[in-house]
């Protein structure tokens, strides 16, 4: 089975040494300086939330291909909100997954709850790209990354205001975990062969800090699923494919939500 993450991140190097050239880290910091952007917690959001939806804009994904070609950023977003999500996810990986920073940027002006840069971060200066565009959080994935480079990224996140989703995959990547990481995320998609499974979030429930945010990703589509992850003690669901998919992303979610509560 062919390794889609190193490919992904082999390609992401390259990609964000171009856009570095394409707009110099220091134009990025002045336009951090100028932008103000509110300030949301994605944390908060779901301790507050009574079911913890991370709804997610995506239009395609590596296994899947295209799920939603034609998705635009402007309307999608701001249904989810309408429809009771508790945040957002904003792919901005083109390359595989079909998303841009003007997704991103849409979805932070046209909305108020907050918003997560879905990425694959592998250099700081995609943590200053998404301050810039306004994110109100960040995902660092164990896989992608070196324990030290984790805790590094981790750092420069939370000195510029952003919060951060530390994602893991399976039991070896604990030790990524420092008193830096109050949201842990478990990403039921290997991102190598891109099986699935719900029960690898319940499995690694025992090995996580219960006084983090827990998070369940990927691989979600049915209500009574986050009821029982809600029960183990998650506090959020990043769902995304499963509305996606359908004609009225906005309106499956609040059908989604309230089979949740039935």
């Amino acid at each position: 089975m062919k390794d889609v993450l190193s490919e992904i991140i082999a390609h992401k190097k390259i990609e964000v040494e171009c856009q570095k050239k394409l707009l110099p880290l220091k134009e990025v910091e002045k336009r951090i300086k100028e932008n103000s952007y509110q300030s949301l917690s994605l944390k908060s959001a779901l301790l507050e939330s009574s079911h913890g939806i991370i709804a997610e804009f995506k239009r395609r994904s590596p296994s899947k291909l295209w799920i939603n070609k034609e998705a635009d950023a402007s309307i999608i977003p701001l249904e989810y909100e309408k429809n009771g999500a508790a945040a957002l996810s904003i792919l901005t990986d083109e390359t595989y997954f079909g998303g841009t920073m003007t997704d991103l940027q849409k979805a932070i002006e046209l909305t108020s709850i907050p918003v997560l840069r879905k990425e694959f971060i592998v250099d700081e200066y995609q943590l200053l790209e998404a301050k810039m565009y306004g994110a109100h959080a960040i995902l660092l994935i164990a896989a992608a990354l070196t324990v030290e480079e984790c805790k590094q990224f981790t750092q420069t996140a939370k000195s510029l205001g952003l919060e951060v989703l530390l994602e893991l995959h399976d039991e070896s990547e604990i030790a990524y975990i420092s008193s830096l990481n109050n949201m842990i995320g478990i990403n039921n998609r290997n991102l190598g062969s891109f099986e699935t499974t719900v029960e690898k979030s319940f499995k690694m429930i025992d090995s996580l800090p219960t006084e983090a945010v827990l998070i369940s990703e990927s691989g979600i589509s049915d209500p009574q699923t986050v009821y029982e992850l809600r029960q183990a003690g998650y506090n959020g669901f990043l769902i995304g494919e499963n509305f996606m998919k359908t004609d009225n992303p906005g309106a499956s979610l609040k059908l989604f939500i309230s089979g949740i509560h039935e």
